[in-house]
């Protein structure tokens, strides 16, 4: 089996890992309603999307 013939130092660990982090994701706002959703999406809560209709959303009381 092969072993390492230097240790990796901290430095090019950290170079190499700089890419492995994590990233909120983007939200943006409904222009009808104001709620909050994913972009490029139909409204959850209104059923808009792109000032259109597109899905009929049953309001529960």
């Amino acid at each position: 089996m092969a072993v390492p013939f230097r240790r990796t130092s901290k430095t090019k660990k950290r170079m190499r890992r700089t890419h492995l982090k994590k990233e909120a994701p983007t939200v943006t706002t409904c222009t009808k309603c104001g709620a909050a959703l994913r972009p490029h999406r139909a409204c959850t809560k209104c059923g808009n999307y792109k000032n259109e209709n597109v899905l009929e959303v049953s309001t529960e009381e």
